[in-house]
């Protein structure tokens, strides 16, 4: 599975609000998948900071994605739950997700994503997920 297959998977198979997030994936495969997401004007709430709707969007496809990269092959997965931790006000250039399965049984898959600001480095936000196959 290579990072150029994920992206037309995500084209090809994600809701045009997700596709409009610009997301590119860097990485994919067992251990983690990473996404970015470019912090435009179009994301940003008062004060200039990115909204929490658009970061735990990045979260929840990085995990969907980060699941499939786990499993080797793109399987349908649906989100059960999803709860996202603001850990400060995310700015910067861009949103480096950085997502991974923690544990696969045979019908739920449980992940986590780290949201990091960049170029600062610093986390901004973690988000957990169960996922349904």
């Amino acid at each position: 599975m290579t990072p150029a297959f994920a992206q037309t998977f995500l084209t090809d198979n994600f809701a045009p609000w997700v596709r409009a997030l610009d997301l590119t994936v860097a990485e994919i495969g067992v251990a983690q998948t990473v996404l970015s997401m470019p912090i435009t004007p179009d994301l940003n709430r008062t004060g200039g900071i990115v909204s929490g709707q658009a970061l735990t969007a990045l979260g929840d496809t990085a995990m969907v994605l980060a699941c499939c990269g786990h499993l080797g092959e793109f399987v349908p997965v649906g989100t059960v739950t999803l709860d996202t931790q603001f850990l400060r006000p995310a700015s910067g250039s861009q949103i480096r997700a950085e997502a991974e399965v923690t544990r696969a049984g045979r019908t739920m898959l449980f992940a986590r994503c780290t949201l990091i600001a960049e170029p600062s480095g610093k986390p901004v936000a973690m988000v957990t997920a169960t996922f349904a196959r």
